[in-house]
């Protein structure tokens, strides 16, 4: 039996960092969730974050971070409402409006904070707040994406090991647009031809775990905090597929978490909190 309110007093009590960067992930997914119903854009909560809902009904007491899922078609669309939708403290982050970023996800950025990651990645990136991240989910044989990892995992590296910040983010752009509009559009139309059940994430992303779309649709709610969300529809046998028995709680000697600086602002009144 997991005892909820020890874990909420251990790692995330009213009040702490991390429920406070909990919360404003929780005010970006409702202004996202906002903007998806009104333009009928279906998504689905994800990873941990779908643990989270099944588990405790909102977020694992330590998580730093949200995910949501959605086909690429109702992706595109959104990333083409969000920007007139967007109220004016959130950002769409993309490579179309981040010279550099170069993720081929999405993130929507709470502009009322600032959050640095220990992966470094983010150095340069034009907005740096709390976030939560928007994935494309794509039909295609795992070796197919794979294949799209390999394609972009060398510009991981560039940027891991740069000496060389500008000079290494023009390398990274360029794989970026090639992968963008030469490799990936060449193995979609593949795609079509080779048609698969499996959805995994969009291509370029180094994710290739397998859903199908029997568990997927149609979609389902789930309590996530005080609110329903959309969910899969047999969110128990995704997340087994993916995790295992995720109702059983991991070793908590061994959390990996994301934040190394984060920084909160209301109004002209500014707090610093750094881990």
């Amino acid at each position: 039996m997991i005892d909820h309110e020890q874990l909420r007093q251990q790692y995330n009590p009213d009040g702490s960092q991390l429920r406070r960067q909990q919360l404003r992930m929780l005010d970006i997914l409702i202004e996202v969730d906002r903007i998806c119903k009104k333009h009928q854009i279906e998504y689905w909560l994800s990873s941990g974050t779908l643990i989270g809902a099944l588990r405790h009904n909102g977020f694992i007491p330590w998580d730093d971070d949200l995910d949501i899922e959605m086909m690429r078609k109702d992706y595109l669309r959104l990333l083409e409402v969000l920007p007139r939708e967007l109220p004016d403290w959130l950002a769409l982050q993309s490579d179309e409006t981040d010279p550099a970023y170069f993720f081929f996800y999405a993130k929507v950025r709470d502009r009322r904070s600032l959050m640095l990651e220990n992966n470094g990645y983010d150095r340069m990136w034009k907005e740096q707040g709390i976030y939560i991240d928007i994935f494309p989910m794509e039909r295609h044989p795992i070796w197919l994406h794979k294949l799209t990892e390999k394609s972009f995992g060398h510009a991981y590296k560039i940027w891991r090991t740069s000496t060389d910040d500008n000079r290494s983010l023009r390398q990274v752009r360029r794989i970026f647009r090639f992968n963008k509009q030469l490799v990936y559009p060449l193995l979609r139309l593949l795609c079509k031809l080779l048609p698969d059940k499996t959805i995994t994430s969009g291509m370029g992303i180094p994710f290739h775990n397998p859903r199908y779309a029997k568990d997927i649709f149609p979609l389902t709610t789930h309590q996530f905090e005080d609110k329903e969300f959309p969910v899969p529809y047999n969110a128990d046998a995704l997340l087994r597929r993916l995790y295992g028995d995720y109702m059983q709680l991991p070793d908590l000697s061994k959390l990996n978490l994301h934040v190394s600086k984060l920084e909160f602002y209301d109004d002209r009144k500014q707090t610093s909190c750094k881990e």
